[in-house]
């Protein structure tokens, strides 16, 4: 690393390492403490790997292909037009009979604070001590849109809704928005959880529906592989490159299983996803102390399949699907391996 870079790294963020994941608060990749500082030069651009989140407007390294609201082909959540359809000047769109705005789909975290805090969030934004202390989940959903382009396309433009993070069936992570708003993804969870909607078309009751046939085929030897629609999956992205890459899911087979006590099938997430997703909740995990590397469970110990009571919601803090804040929901789904989430987040985390 630059001498310039470890000025600007000291400077902006102190030389604190993020330990456990060999995770790096950034923007420095880990250069010896006692090389010397220099002068930044004005205008001197500083690089980025490509696999940081942000978080309070710091950076922080993943490990996995991130994109930013910020980045060519990222999916911004602050803007007040549609991403996709007719382009149409916003200054203008109240003179036209088809309006192209958006309802804001995000907003200041609804959490108990002190006059003095709600007054700093309304007048410069979180600091990050202060939201590590707010945010204790991280929620997992499912889309049932496929790709992540149509899930912002439904999100933002359709619902007016929103998720920080979006996964892709390539195992690229979509930053839709900085870790300090509040996300709509999850009704009551809202102010204290970060939402990652995963491409996957979801689950549903055996034999009720059609969309596995859309969605899913075997090729000629065999393999299951997922059908997307034209364009909907980026060539310049991380396995997109790979010309002879499909995606596939994890598991050749719809997995059975109970939610709710209702029996539903559903296909697995790709192999890419879990991978990414992986280092993702470790990442959140450490930056996060509060969310613990944990799913919720039953008395047994196993993972619980319903809805957590409100008394032990109120408690939880960890690692936790939608369905079990909302008895209407059944995402991240029954294919959704929990066990290898987390405890490959734990093993980069005691690294």
């Amino acid at each position: 690393m630059t001498n310039v870079l470890l000025r600007l790294r000291n400077a902006a963020i102190g030389r604190r390492a993020l330990r456990g994941t060999g995770l790096l608060l950034l923007l420095g990749f880990g250069a010896s403490a006692s090389a010397p500082a220099a002068e930044p030069k004005a205008g001197e651009k500083l690089p980025r790997r490509g696999d940081e989140i942000v978080v309070c407007g710091q950076l922080f390294h993943t490990t996995a292909p991130v994109v930013l609201w910020t980045d060519p082909g990222g999916y911004d959540a602050y803007r007040v037009d549609r991403r996709f359809g007719p382009l149409t000047d916003v200054r203008e769109k109240a003179k036209v009979k088809e309006r192209n705005e958006v309802t804001i789909g995000f907003g200041v975290r609804k959490v108990p604070l002190t006059p003095e805090q709600s007054e700093q969030v309304r007048g410069g934004g979180w600091d990050l001590p202060m939201l590590q202390n707010v945010v204790d989940q991280f929620v997992i959903h499912y889309d049932v849109a496929g790709t992540s382009r149509r899930c912002f396309q439904v999100l933002h433009d359709s619902r007016g809704l929103s998720v920080q993070f979006m996964l892709d069936l390539d195992g690229t992570i979509y930053q839709t928005l900085d870790l300090k708003e509040g996300a709509w993804h999850a009704t009551k969870a809202n102010g204290r959880s970060i939402g990652i909607e995963i491409a996957n078309m979801g689950a549903y009751p055996i034999g009720g529906t059609d969309t596995f046939d859309r969605w899913y085929r075997r090729d000629p030897n065999g393999q299951v592989q997922i059908l997307l629609p034209e364009g909907e999956l980026k060539a310049e992205r991380k396995r997109g490159e790979d010309p002879t890459w499909v995606p596939r899911p994890s598991r050749p087979e719809p997995v059975v299983g109970t939610i709710h006590g209702q029996k539903l099938q559903q296909y697995d997430l790709t192999p890419e996803q879990y991978d990414s997703l992986t280092k993702l909740t470790a990442t959140l995990c450490t930056v996060f102390p509060k969310i613990k590397c944990d799913y919720p469970r039953d008395p047994a110990g196993a993972l619980l399949t319903q809805v957590l009571p409100d008394a032990k919601y109120d408690q939880f803090q960890g690692v936790l699907g939608h369905y079990h804040i909302q008895t209407n929901k059944t995402d991240p789904g029954p294919a959704f391996q929990w066990d290898k989430v987390i405890d490959g987040a734990r093993a980069l985390m005691a690294k």
